[in-house]
């Protein structure tokens, strides 16, 4: 039976950050991801000879190398990366749009300062007190549940704002209905708001290259296509996990980046997965065409988030998918980025695991493409028209992500109930990833450095 001091179940962002960190210190550590690429959530595809990027919209935290504390340059600083091997591009702006508003952003916070003087004169000061109380807020407390939205009231007392400013948040980072724990909600604040979008300079395939080839060269071992059956338990402890192929790995610990559910699946955790299931699920439409179209359509933007009610709605729909708010990002417009022969947009909506989930074969796909439709045909109410022009269009729906992240019903952002220490009932299995609490590229990855730092390397 094969041994190693740590297994990594999932070879997503937060799988590949943990095995670089483990594998630089001297760990024999071993990554078993069940498909042929890695990423997870955030990999990348091909159809008809076009790659197409899933997850990516844009990476959060930007910092400049000379901010030592920043989230990015510690994330870098632990895998061995420099930032000459990292190059990226800012985000040209986005914007938030309701019925009769729009709040435009950049990676300069004065940016929003202003345009909520514009929007919102009578809180602007409120605005300034509130960045003041996330300021002095510590989001990796070990406190109960507070509510986000409540807290905004407080400050802000005004129901618009408070929901404009909230839904890139939810769409980016939040696994729960209609509210989110203000821990969460202060760090997608900074992570949005404070130090902006950025993307790498190329694309996720090579992205994801430069830390496998790192974490190879550190002397990990990453399998492909090896799904885990079952995490062997025995004692109060696991001893290692049991391949779909039958074969036994032993191992000093196990990390897993499955999720909290599928993670009781595989180990016999004596808990309700249900309990755990996150209800949050999406279906994104990617549309190629050409790219001087994208420039036109997109005047100057990198993502647009909208909402077409007055209020958010941000809860699982009613039906298959909710094209009344969502996001429309254009992967191509960074600055510095040159613009490209044929060129993205990603529209993401609100989609109902279970109705997806119980469809016949034929039905899915007919039902796929009525949504596919809705997702374009709301995107255009929004960026103008451009369906004429569409060269290639594929979507996925939240079975695609349950089935290519194990990810329980799709459940982008995992559960609602986080674990944050990743602690389980074995005292050498533990988790990390969106279930232990940090969302997003960065988020994601810090998650893996950090419960290698907290419970391996200790």
């Amino acid at each position: 039976m094969a041994a190693y001091q740590l297994i990594i179940i999932g070879g997503g962002l937060s799988g590949l950050a943990a095995g670089i960190r483990a594998a630089r210190f001297g760990y024999k550590t071993l990554i078993l991801e069940q498909h042929g690429l890695p990423g997870g959530l955030n990999s990348y595809y091909l159809r008809q000879g076009r790659l197409l990027e899933t997850g990516l919209h844009a990476m959060t935290n930007c910092a400049a190398p000379r901010d030592k504390h920043a989230p990015l340059n510690r994330l870098l600083r632990q895998l061995h990366l420099s930032r000459k091997q990292f190059s990226f591009h800012e985000q040209l702006g986005s914007e938030i749009r309701f019925p009769g508003r729009f709040l435009r952003f950049t990676n300069d916070p004065a940016v929003l300062e202003e345009e909520i003087a514009r929007c919102f004169p009578g809180r602007i000061d409120a605005f300034r007190r509130l960045k003041q109380q996330i300021a002095a807020y510590d989001p990796f407390a070990m406190v109960p549940w507070r509510s986000a939205r409540s807290f905004l009231h407080r400050q802000l007392d005004d129901p618009e704002l408070e929901d404009m400013l909230l839904l890139p948040l939810m769409i980016y980072g939040n696994a729960e209905e209609q509210d989110m724990d203000l821990g969460q909600f202060v760090i997608m604040f900074r992570a949005v708001f404070e130090e902006g979008f950025f993307r790498p300079e190329a694309t996720m395939r090579e992205f994801l290259s430069l830390l496998v080839a790192q974490y190879r060269d550190f002397g990990g071992e990453l399998r492909y296509r090896s799904p885990v059956a079952r995490i062997i338990t025995q004692g109060g402890r696991v001893s290692g996990v049991l391949l779909d192929t039958g074969q036994e790995l032993h191992a000093d610990a196990v990390l897993s980046t499955a999720g909290i559910p599928e993670t009781i699946r595989l180990s016999g955790w004596t808990a309700d997965p249900v309990e755990f299931s996150g209800s949050m699920s999406f279906m994104e439409t990617i549309s190629l065409l050409p790219g001087a179209i994208s420039t036109e359509l997109g005047r100057e933007r990198t993502i647009v988030f909208y909402n077409t009610h007055q209020t958010l709605a941000y809860r699982r729909p009613a039906d298959f998918i909710d094209p009344s708010w969502g996001v429309i990002c254009f992967p191509d417009h960074f600055s510095g980025l040159p613009q490209k022969e044929t060129a993205q947009i990603r529209v993401t909506n609100a989609a109902s695991f279970p109705l997806w989930k119980g469809l016949a074969p034929e039905t899915y796909t007919r039902e796929k493409q009525r949504c596919t439709e809705a997702a374009t045909a709301a995107s255009e109410e929004i960026i103008g028209n451009y369906r004429s022009s569409i060269v290639y269009q594929d979507s996925f729906t939240p079975v695609t992500i349950e089935r290519f992240t194990r990810k329980a019903h799709g459940a982008v952002y995992g559960s609602s109930r986080k674990i944050k220490d990743g602690r389980t009932p074995w005292s050498n299995l533990f988790l990390a990833g969106t279930d232990q609490g940090y969302l997003g590229i960065v988020g994601a990855m810090l998650s893996g450095i950090t419960m290698v730092n907290q419970h391996i390397l200790r």
